[in-house]
């Protein structure tokens, strides 16, 4: 399938930027979650953490 030129209004009206925006807005979730589960690990006196959705991190 072959594409067509967008037109001057189409040209216009893209917006590159939410991409980026999304992705960067991802990777700051990602690290909330990381950063707590790694406090919450490091904190915990038995050495393990469970988080909402069934995930369990420990050690033993």
């Amino acid at each position: 399938m072959e594409g067509k030129e967008l037109s001057e209004l189409e040209l216009m009206s893209t917006r590159p930027g939410e991409a980026l925006t999304l992705t960067a807005v991802m990777a700051v979730m990602v690290i909330a979650v990381m950063a707590v589960v790694i406090y919450r690990l490091l904190k915990s006196s038995d050495g393990g953490v469970k988080i909402p959705g069934g995930w369990s991190f420990d050690w033993k």
